[in-house]
């Protein structure tokens, strides 16, 4: 069975490698400031004690007052996993940075967010929507998508 890690020991082990990255953290999850995305997870792809080789994925959660973006990330050679989340303020213009230069597999999650959920991802090689066409009108699973005008 995989083990899924403290948060809070994992949130120390990133502090100390990324001074002022950690917002909280929890016995099961770890927030980051949304700005260090792409640099927390190459220091969880690329320490080799945490060795997070594989995302499982990513989502985003409406909660009105501020969008949060959910990574679950595995660990296939230690058999251990994480969930990493970085909460996203206001409601127009947001971006986080694009993972996908260390897993290709976030390409599809994060086009799917940016097209269902309107937050873009800096640095994305083909940021644009998947699966809705070009030019369709908001973002879909926004909780205030009924009540925007089209």
């Amino acid at each position: 069975m995989t083990t899924v890690l403290a948060g809070d020991v994992i949130a120390r082990r990133i502090e100390d490698s990324i001074p002022g990255a950690v917002e909280e953290s929890t016995s099961r999850d770890v927030w980051v400031k949304p700005e260090t995305i792409l640099e927390v997870c190459r220091f969880l792809k690329g320490d080799s004690a945490l060795s997070f080789d594989y995302l499982v994925s990513i989502s985003a959660v409406d909660y009105i007052e501020y969008f949060e973006m959910v990574y679950h990330l595995l660990s296939m050679p230690n058999n251990h996993s994480l969930v990493l989340k970085a909460k996203c303020w206001g409601r127009e213009d947001l971006t986080v940075p694009s993972i996908t230069s260390l897993w290709q597999g976030a390409d599809f999650q994060e086009r799917e967010v940016y097209d269902l959920m309107g937050i873009s991802f800096s640095g994305h090689y083909n940021m644009k929507r998947i699966m809705l066409w070009e030019g369709f009108p908001g973002h879909p699973q926004r909780k205030d998508y009924l009540e925007s005008p089209r």
